[in-house]
């Protein structure tokens, strides 16, 4: 196997070696399924600041992109969803935190746009609303003949790109579990340096080619971490007196 084939490191700061003050990343996950636990818990330990974080949402108050929250080590936060964080909400609401708010579908596409090298595109999502404000707008015809108005939505790219995968081999080749892929795949294509943190390092070919999700060309780095995956909410049903 050659040397430059060969993804994985052996710690947390060669995973993220050269991330640094004001550079963005984006980071994978859905609420707390499918999270970069370590690699979050390593740019908070670095300690980096005035950072541009892309991801569905902030996590929550102490756990994944919340300790970043915490730290103050965020300046823009470009995001769908941001019901779950007290500590967001109080940072948006004083000014202390830019929040760009974008519909969930519109942000899954920016990122795949930007893993493609398309600069923008257009969808109706947004039109009429304050999505749109400033963005430029136009009028096509659907597949139904209907005409509607579209907005222009830049992609997204980042510096660096945190997923989070279930098994990897040391080419960089990733799969990922069921719903904990979410956003991960199109992030991994997305960032100029991406870092995948997994459960499992195989070798080549003990992977299955028809399972791979992500293949090993869109991914830098590839390390081992240790995962607490928390529940984010649970509802129990208190049992009935006999």
């Amino acid at each position: 196997m050659g040397k430059g084939l060969n993804k994985v490191v052996s710690s947390y700061d060669d995973a993220l070696a050269g991330l640094t003050d004001g550079m963005t990343v984006m980071s994978g996950g859905f609420g707390l399924c499918g999270i970069a636990e370590g690699l979050i818990a390593q740019v908070a330990k670095m300690g980096v600041k005035n950072l541009t974080c892309i991801s569905n949402n902030a996590g929550v108050d102490d756990f994944g992109l919340g300790i970043l929250l915490k730290n103050r080590q965020m300046k823009t936060m470009i995001a769908s969803y941001v019901g779950e964080n007290d500590e967001f909400e109080r940072q948006f609401l004083s000014g202390e935190l830019d929040v760009i708010l974008t519909p969930q579908g519109t942000l899954a596409e920016k990122i795949r746009a930007g893993g493609a090298g398309i600069p923008a595109f257009y969808t109706p999502t947004g039109y009429g609303t304050q999505v749109a404000e400033g963005k430029e707008t136009r009028e096509y015809t659907d597949i139904h003949g209907t005409k509607k108005h579209y907005v222009l939505e830049e992609s997204l790219t980042a510096d660096f790109a945190l997923v989070k995968a279930w098994k990897a081999d040391t080419y960089g080749n990733l799969i990922f579990k069921k719903t904990a892929a979410n956003f991960n795949p199109m992030m991994a294509t997305a960032g100029r340096i991406t870092v995948a943190e997994v459960e499992e390092i195989v070798q080549p070919g003990e992977l299955d080619p028809d399972q791979i999700h992500t293949t090993g060309i869109y991914v830098d780095r590839v390390i081992v971490g240790n995962f607490e995956k928390r529940i984010e909410q649970r509802t129990l049903k208190t049992a009935a007196a006999v």
